[in-house]
């Protein structure tokens, strides 16, 4: 035994208080059983909203209904409504914030993804993609917004208007409230006059889902009104013009799958859809972005 420095060492490996080292078989791999916490976010679709999601009652035999069948969730549907609203009090329930709570049940990334549809018009599967969850948040800030980006925008460009000329410019008021009517009216009526169309030809479609598709296709308004700032007439003309044709195209596309099945009239349907929109971004050019000085 050698010592040194207070410490110790043991020369012999043999001498007693040694451990020998173990040779016996490796133990046996210890696992470890699955965890059953709920993990998060849950694996499972349930909605956003509320734990377990269900589709509006407005979805069930809309734009789907040719694929459907007719009677699978279109029946299915019509019998929980008509229970689900028993219990709540019938046509009362319209009356109360759950009633509309589905139509908001979208995020950042939903209402994103159906602004990026409207862009690209042709595409035709605004529909297919929103029919299960139309909603109304989507296309009430996409209206408010361009309510008052048009009604700015062509303030703005009336008071370059008259600085340029010197002349002595006021403020109107009315571009607000002439904006705020008409695209409130109109994304609110027409989709209104269209479902009652629809239903007299039977092909109803669901008075949300049009709503939601009329609502979103007013945004390609927003970057047309942006860019009217430019004081070149014939421009404007021209950004007015496609953005209507984009917006047109886009509500005519996703509904002609749909209004194809009412008849030989589907064509007239579908003009009509096309050429009202149309006139829509006429009329914005002319009431917002028609500067006289």
């Amino acid at each position: 035994m050698m010592s040194g420095g207070g410490y110790s060492a043991l020369d012999d490996p043999k001498a007693s208080g040694s451990v020998p080292a173990a040779t016996g078989p490796d133990p046996p791999t210890i696992k470890f059983a699955d965890s059953n916490l709920q993990t998060f976010p849950p694996s499972e679709a349930k909605g956003k909203i509320s734990g377990a999601y269900r589709p509006p009652t407005d979805a069930d035999d809309t734009f789907s209904s040719s694929k459907s069948g007719g009677g699978g969730r279109g029946g299915g549907g019509g019998v929980g409504a008509g229970s689900d609203d028993a219990g709540q009090g019938g046509w009362f329930r319209m009356f109360s914030v759950a009633a509309y709570k589905p139509y908001f049940d979208v995020d950042t990334s939903d209402v994103v993804e159906r602004i990026w549809e409207s862009v690209f018009p042709f595409r035709g599967t605004f529909t297919e993609k929103t029919s299960e969850n139309p909603d109304l948040y989507g296309p009430f800030w996409t209206c408010t917004t361009l309510i008052f980006v048009a009604a700015s925008i062509a303030t703005f460009v009336t008071y370059l208007s008259h600085k340029w000329h010197k002349k002595e410019w006021n403020y109107d008021i009315n571009l607000v409230t002439w904006s705020a009517g008409l695209f409130y009216g109109y994304v609110t009526f027409v989709p209104l006059g269209l479902y009652v169309i629809l239903k007299y030809f039977s092909a109803p479609a669901g008075l949300v889902q049009l709503w939601c598709l009329y609502g979103y296709s007013l945004f390609i308004f927003i970057p047309a009104s942006l860019l009217s700032i430019v004081p070149i007439e014939i421009f404007r003309w021209v950004i007015a013009g496609v953005a209507g044709f984009m917006s047109a195209t886009f509500v005519a596309m996703n509904l002609r799958a749909h209004i194809v099945n009412s008849g030989e009239r589907w064509f007239l349907i579908v003009a009509g859809i096309f050429l009202l929109q149309l006139g829509l971004a006429v009329l914005l050019k002319l009431y917002f972005f028609t500067i006289t000085v």
